[in-house]
């Protein structure tokens, strides 16, 4: 779910340094010169959107058929989702794995497979678990905490402050004091990795969405909790999905704009991951344009904490609501800060409600102003190291710029929406060499130079 602007003002992070990373995940995909690497060498941008908001109650799954899959990639222009898993919904008791939901798990990650979408599977929390669901908390089974922390809870007017609740803080604290908690969280991922090594869409695992402090100073948290908890689980589940990328968040603190406190993990292929919210948006009031240079400039600022942990920028979730002043704007904003610094963007969220974030309306059709600032054209594989993109959208030119490497041979591919190009486009390059399909452009000989450039226009 979308948050910033969380509780209280942020303190600074601090952190420690740990050794080098160790060797590549097994299989193909991998993370090199902060960028997340396909297996045949290509660059791969993992641009998509969350599914969805209405996993995080029971069934855990929400109304997703296989066409929605496929409408993600062929109407949205998408490459990716974040797939939304449930510790409730793994390990409902304690010790008791539900193995029909892993089944149904299992089944929709396949449609998404036979979409042709990458799956990075994110294990959701809010106000850390159902026990707070009257507070907007989903996340961990009940089982996980005292009873009278969840009677004891009175829920706040605005969902995010009932994290200061100290019944919601005891319940986090109590997770990162108990190994034996930790241990059934890493066993729940170990069993959906199970399932779902052999799917080759899936990419890797945001072990975490969001992690909260609890009762802890924000600057110590990252440090003394969660990094310590990542390298115990990371390995863990990789003992089961060797190849799976670790999408790694930093501590909710960085919704805040206080920067990361993680350092640099002992093993490789590691993805930073955090999210990309303005806070007044976030609260209700809807985004003042004025507000731009500072949402991309902190775009800026990811971008320089990914590059120190040696890692790709993934940006989990970004988004606003459809019927809120200034989304057009937000929206644009957040598109030009992703693309100046070539990251991926998840929009938050493949979902149906009519004046919230979903990209859908309650009866299920598109949202126009939301088609209008998706729909985009943008870099799905590049054959080399992408520098930025750029897309005007009065004009609908779109320009591409990267680093060709001559050791990849597969062709840099281009999302070319039909919504925003009905005619196709018109390519200008100096020297390059194009095949145009239904939704897409490869690029099968780069341009001259260096870097590379390439700039698409509609056909007249």
């Amino acid at each position: 779910m979308p948050r910033t602007a969380l509780l209280l003002a942020a303190l600074a992070l601090t952190g420690c340094g740990s050794d080098p990373p160790a060797e590549e995940p097994a299989r193909g995909w991998r993370v090199k010169d902060g960028f997340v690497r396909a297996p045949d060498g290509r660059r791969a941008i993992l641009r998509g959107a969350n599914l969805a908001g209405g996993h995080k109650a029971s069934p855990y799954f929400s109304f997703h058929q296989p066409a929605d899959y496929v409408a993600l990639r062929e109407h949205w222009g998408m490459s990716s989702i974040r797939f939304l898993v449930l510790w409730a919904g793994v390990e409902p008791e304690k010790g008791q794995y539900d193995e029909a939901y892993l089944d149904e798990l299992a089944l929709r990650v396949g449609w998404a497979r036979d979409a042709g979408l990458s799956v990075v599977l994110d294990m959701h929390q809010d106000v850390y678990g159902e026990g707070f669901a009257k507070g907007g908390g989903d996340g961990a089974p009940r089982w996980t905490c005292d009873e009278a922390n969840y009677q004891a809870f009175t829920p706040a007017a605005q969902w995010f402050f009932n994290y200061l609740d100290p019944a919601v803080q005891a319940c986090v604290d109590g997770f990162y004091a108990s190994d034996e908690l930790q241990e059934h969280y890493i066993e729940a991922w170990r069993r959906v990795a199970a399932r779902l090594a052999d799917n080759d869409a899936v990419v890797g695992f945001d072990p975490m969405n969001e992690p909260h402090w609890g009762s802890s100073t924000m600057a110590a948290f990252e440090e003394t909790k969660l990094q310590p908890f990542y390298e115990k689980l990371v390995p863990a589940v990789r003992e089961v999905a060797p190849g799976w990328l670790a999408f790694l968040e930093p501590g909710a603190s960085r919704n805040l704009g206080s920067p990361t406190g993680l350092t640099p993990f002992p093993f490789a292929g590691v993805v930073y991951a955090p999210h990309s919210y303005n806070a007044a948006a976030e609260q209700g009031n809807g985004f003042d344009p004025a507000a731009r240079a500072a949402l991309i400039k902190n775009i800026e600022s990811l971008a320089e904490e990914a590059r120190a942990l040696d890692a790709a920028l993934w940006i989990g979730e970004y988004g606003g609501t459809s019927s809120s002043p200034g989304i057009t704007e937000y929206m644009d904003a957040s598109y030009d800060g992703f693309a100046a610094v070539a990251a991926a963007s998840v929009y938050w969220a493949y979902d149906a409600n009519s004046g919230g974030y979903g990209m859908l309306n309650d009866d299920q059709s598109p949202k126009p102003v939301l088609e209008d600032v998706l729909i985009r054209p943008a870099p799905v594989f590049v054959a080399g190291d992408p520098l930025s993109w750029d897309f005007d959208a009065v004009t609908r030119v779109f320009t591409l710029s990267w680093h060709a490497d001559a050791a990849v041979k597969a062709p840099t591919l281009v999302s070319v929406p039909t919504r925003v190009y009905p005619a196709g486009v018109v390519v200008t390059c100096d020297g390059c060499s194009t095949e145009q399909s239904a939704g897409l452009l490869s690029i099968t000989a780069p341009p001259k130079g260096d870097p590379a450039l390439v700039q698409l226009a509609p056909k007249p």
